[in-house]
């Protein structure tokens, strides 16, 4: 008990600091005494940051959700069939296609942003929210495909068997019968894709270079200049950009407990 309440002590000190910091003037977070706790608060600061001239981060936060909300969905419309199918139907070379699947894990955005880059410049889509919905898509869609096959697999195939018996095709079966069977895997590889989506920095960085077009992640960058950082903005725009999360975390936090430790026990 004491060494997970220590564990968690050392996590949330930063956040401490970031909530208190968004309070703070910028003269306060320089001073060489600091305090804590404000001295004098400025909640003004969430309000004034919204018409800072560094980046337009009312349009950061639209580019955010509308980029993380299409990759995710993208991912489940593509992920959701195909855990099914490999789940269900064994087909040649279903190994090679599965350790594929897994493989493009290991590749990541801040590594591939050079040809990323030349590419969706070549076809038009540079400097879209398309093309990081498909990169995040992309890059996300493995651990997806993933966790869902693993719990489409823990479910019995006479359960198909029985329903397709009755008349049901294929995809009736997968929307009637699996689907609620496999919500908490589904609400797992939903939640962990949409923050993956939502912190996303390197491939956003290099693919997005108008500042209204550019997620909150790169914005927050604006505002640490080279001679001199506005730290109340940063740590305030830090704030606003975790609400969403935790509050998703917060409504769907029972079922993706229940996806994290599904077969945990027999």
């Amino acid at each position: 008990m004491g060494g997970g309440v220590l564990l968690a002590v050392v996590f949330l000190i930063p956040y401490a600091v970031m909530f208190f910091g968004a309070f703070k003037s910028k003269a306060e977070i320089r001073s060489v005494d600091p305090t804590y706790f404000p001295v004098e608060w400025h909640p003004e600061n969430f309000v004034t940051m919204w018409s800072t001239p560094e980046t337009p981060l009312a349009q950061n936060l639209l580019s955010t959700v509308v980029i993380s909300l299409g990759a995710t969905v993208l991912v489940l419309l593509v992920a959701l069939p195909a855990a099914y199918y490999t789940a269900r139907v064994t087909f040649p070379m279903r190994l090679a296609f599965l350790f594929l699947v897994i493989t493009t894990q290991m590749l990541q955005p801040a590594v591939l942003t050079a040809g990323i880059f030349r590419e969706f410049t070549l076809v038009g889509l540079n400097d879209t929210w398309l093309s990081m919905i498909l990169v995040n898509a992309a890059f996300n869609l493995s651990f997806a495909t993933w966790i869902m096959h693993s719990f489409f697999s823990s479910i019995p195939k006479e359960i198909d068997e029985a329903a397709q018996l009755d008349g049901s095709g294929m995809w009736k079966t997968l929307f009637r019968i699996n689907l609620p069977l496999v919500w908490p895997g589904i609400v797992t590889a939903t939640i962990f894709t949409f923050v993956a989506c939502w912190n996303e920095f390197a491939a956003s960085l290099v693919l997005l270079t108008s500042a209204g077009n550019q997620p909150l992640s790169v914005a927050l960058t604006k505002f640490v200049g080279q001679y001199e950082t506005s730290w109340q903005y940063v740590f305030s725009v830090s704030v606003v950009s975790i609400v969403p999360v935790v509050i998703l975390f917060m409504l769907i936090e029972k079922r993706l407990i229940g996806g994290l430790t599904a077969g945990a026990v027999k």
